[in-house]
């Protein structure tokens, strides 16, 4: 990655995902989740305080390195164990059906090839586990997603290669996942990054 990547975008993504309305996202989404976990995208630990007490240890990927700088506060303050497993959400070192949860919040837009790291998190969820997700992605309002498209490929370049029209329900199924519960819903924003995913599928 370079320089923007790798030191000015995590810095950005801590303050506007790492506030109180996001949190409120964040614990709502959580809820339910359990055992051993594997987040992938944890970036700043921005999930740490908002994670059940039901919650044994969190297995964290993400490649930006500078996140974990930036989590230190937050893992100071966790109750709850955090190991750095990896880099990369395309390529997980753990063994098959070896996590009780899996975790992504505002990640699945930015993994390059999101087919691939879905099918990774679908080999390592324990059958009968749970991903828990919170994504924003294409928009139902067919002029919203008509700018989203339009928009993407400006979005990718100036935000890590985060996508604008990811259908995240319909990537998670073609993984192998079975939707249990989704609900799609606008934030406070711009129409074009303010469409959000939010719910669980099953293995």
């Amino acid at each position: 990655m370079g320089f923007y990547e790798d030191q000015v975008l995590p810095r950005a993504i801590d303050v506007l995902l790492g506030n109180k309305a996001m949190g409120k996202l964040r614990a709502r989404a959580l809820d339910g989740v359990s055992g051993t976990v594997l987040e992938v995208g944890f970036g700043s630990g921005t999930n740490l305080e908002y994670y059940p007490d039901a919650v044994e240890k969190v297995l964290a990927v993400d490649p930006a390195l500078v996140g974990r700088k930036l989590a230190r506060k937050r893992l100071a303050a966790a109750r709850l164990p955090v190991e750095f497993i990896g880099l990369d959400g395309q390529k997980i070192p753990l063994p098959d059906e070896s996590v009780d949860s899996l975790v992504s919040t505002w990640t699945l837009c930015t993994i390059p090839d999101v087919g691939l790291a879905l099918s990774e998190l679908h080999r390592v969820l324990r059958p009968g586990g749970r991903l828990f997700f919170l994504e924003h992605g294409l928009s139902d309002d067919p002029k919203v997603a008509k700018r989203q498209h339009r928009f993407d490929p400006w979005q990718q370049r100036f935000a890590g290669g985060c996508h604008l029209d990811r259908r995240h329900d319909e990537l998670i199924e073609a993984a192998g996942f079975q939707i249990d519960q989704l609900s799609t819903f606008m934030i406070a924003g711009p129409k074009i990054t303010g469409f959000m995913y939010a719910g669980t599928a099953s293995k």
